[in-house]
């Protein structure tokens, strides 16, 4: 499988007159790409969506891509090898790039297990855009929650290249910011994802809430 995007011919890129500045603008926030990674088990979705409630609940404009539902449709017809998973996380990032050219902040909840493919993500946009947040949950924790069965299906050799197990996770060297989703309370990462995009300048308190309907 290539991991190329594919040369489209006879296509020129449309301007709109409805820019990111007016759509930012709109909804009193900036659009940014907030990319949870982690292994599975580390609680990169709850945390996604816990940060999102507490977004929407400050009126800002939000969607949380993951990693299993995007699976359900725009990535149905991939596996997980490693042009698999390339692959899903070169679309994911285009989608990605979509929602924050709306001006929405866009959380993503994706395993990504590669440097590369993160970066080629970050490299997609303009620096400031891309706020990497790394779920930090050691192997041992991450097995012991389990909840889908993976670890020990991967464990007795059910399933083939899993991340941490037969397939290498790849931690990333200079995160945006680092969560202690292994210990800490999930309030706690909540409150820091939420400080994190306030020191930078995604939205400021308070800006978001718009008046009541």
């Amino acid at each position: 499988m290539s991991t190329q995007s594919p040369i489209s011919t006879n296509t020129v890129w449309h301007q709109a007159t409805v820019t990111r500045a007016r759509r930012e603008a709109q909804n009193g926030h900036r659009g940014a790409i907030v990319w949870f990674t982690g292994l599975s088990g580390s609680g990169k979705s709850t945390l996604a969506h816990a940060v999102e409630e507490s977004l929407h609940q400050k009126g800002c404009r939000t969607f949380v891509l993951d990693g299993d539902n995007v699976r359900h449709g725009l990535c149905g017809d991939l596996g997980f090898s490693v042009e698999g998973r390339i692959e899903n996380i070169r679309r994911v990032g285009e989608m990605a790039k979509l929602f924050m050219e709306a001006g929405i902040i866009v959380l993503t909840a994706f395993i990504s297990p590669y440097r590369d493919d993160r970066q080629r993500v970050r490299d997609m946009v303009k620096e400031g855009d891309f706020i990497e947040i790394y779920c930090d949950t050691p192997l041992e924790i991450c097995e012991s929650r389990d909840v889908k069965g993976m670890y020990k299906k991967a464990r007795a050799g059910l399933i083939g290249e899993f991340t941490g197990i037969s397939s290498p996770y790849e931690v990333p060297e200079n995160p945006e910011l680092d969560v202690d989703t292994g210990s800490a309370e999930l309030d706690t990462c909540v409150d820091q994802v939420i400080a994190d995009l306030m020191k930078r300048g995604i939205f400021l308190h308070d800006q978001c809430i718009t008046e009541t309907r």
